[in-house]
């Protein structure tokens, strides 16, 4: 047997984004091979799609439990060491609780489940697995988003005193006018998604990256979300106000109403040295900010970059860098978890990301629900 992690997906089959984002990442370090998993619900699909990409059908499995139960037959050297779960959100928690339980490490899209209480469940079963357990909060995995943690961390630009970010989509316009599109989106339907679309899928991107670059803990949000229609129950579109337990006050624009925009996520801190801003539609730019002094751009791969910047950074300066390989530093930050190694604790985002990240989803529904009231973040 190869030496290299051994890799099960759940779901990611046919034209999925994110099948091809998590396969593609997996390979880019040559830490992980795809043995095996289910992609599709759908058996015969299933089968047909592990041969498009060239994968044995050998270890693709009807459903979920059978993979589970075939893979504990195998001795331990030759089972999937880690599963990622790229399934709708409501089969996260099921599926992440069950392989926890048998004691796989497991990589999970976001958001993390479907309600706080599930997350804090999951939590809790991971103690009892002592398992390595990832989230994929791709963002973080960006050469520059990592560079802005360490700058901020070092003091770069002072202390913090505002924290700000803007995500700004524009995929369910056309979709949200429509009634019938509207009651047959996966996204809309709380059954699947959860209490909310727009916080839950990208206002908890924002809610993550804020607190993993600033180093604040935000400790409580005030909430104004839109539906737009009395028949739509999720959110496609909000302001949340934002305190931290230290005292900075923030905000998160989020909308996927934003008529023509694509994936326009930008994120910005401001020290009372200096600000740091961040543009996801052009993430090799940090743009660091000082009254008196030119606007400077610093880019991937210099010299006076952070080792942890260095170390996710895969060409030359110049040669622009993308969602991929971000999405490859975090696969990479968990292998080193799992093989036992050395590792920054920002290469991947762990379950606690996703456990606030639920927290902050529902939190701010209850904020918007209440009449707009400051609501806190529980705390893990």
């Amino acid at each position: 047997m190869s030496n290299k992690i051994r890799l099960g997906i759940l779901g990611g089959g046919g034209d999925s984004l994110i099948g091809v984002l998590h396969r593609i990442a997996s390979s880019m370090y040559d830490r992980y091979q795809l043995v095996g998993g289910v992609f599709n619900p759908d058996f015969e699909a299933n089968k047909a799609f592990a041969e498009k990409i060239g994968l044995s059908t050998e270890r693709v499995y009807e459903d979920f439990e059978l993979l589970i139960s075939e893979e504990l037959k195998l001795p331990k050297e030759e089972r999937m060491q880690v599963i990622s779960v790229l399934t709708p959100n409501f089969l996260h928690f099921p599926m992440a609780k069950k392989l926890l339980e048998n004691g796989f490490n497991v990589i999970c899209e976001k958001p993390l489940t479907t309600t706080y209480e599930e997350a804090r469940s999951l939590h809790e079963t991971l103690k009892l697995a002592n398992t390595v357990f990832a989230v994929t909060y791709t963002y973080t995995g960006y050469p520059m988003t990592r560079q802005m943690r360490d700058m901020i961390a070092n003091g770069v630009i002072g202390k913090v005193q505002k924290i700000d970010a803007q995500y700004y989509q524009g995929w369910i316009n056309p979709i949200i006018h429509d009634e019938e599109k509207r009651s047959t989106t996966w996204r809309l339907n709380p059954e699947k998604s959860g209490i909310s679309c727009c916080i839950g899928d990208i206002g908890t991107h924002a809610f993550d990256m804020l607190e993993y670059v600033s180093g604040e803990r935000i400790d409580a949000v005030l909430a104004d979300l839109n539906y737009l229609y009395e028949d739509n129950k999720m959110d496609i579109d909000g302001t949340v106000l934002l305190r931290t337990s230290n005292g900075v006050k923030g905000v998160i624009c989020a909308s996927q109403i934003a008529t023509g925009e694509e994936n326009n996520f930008t994120v910005m801190v401001y020290g009372d040295k200096a600000g740091l801003k961040w543009e996801q539609e052009n993430p090799n730019y940090l743009y660091l900010l000082e009254d008196g002094h030119p606007l400077r751009v610093l880019k991937p791969g210099h010299d006076y970059n952070s080792e942890i910047s260095l170390d996710g950074t895969k060409m030359p300066p110049g040669h622009p860098e993308g969602i991929f390989d971000a999405m490859g530093n975090i696969y990479k930050g968990v292998a080193k978890a799992i093989s036992g190694e050395p590792y920054d604790h920002g290469e991947y985002p762990t379950i606690v990301d996703g456990v606030r990240g639920m927290s902050f989803i529902e939190k701010a529904v209850e904020s918007h629900k209440k009449g707009n009231v400051w609501i806190k973040i529980d705390e893990l």
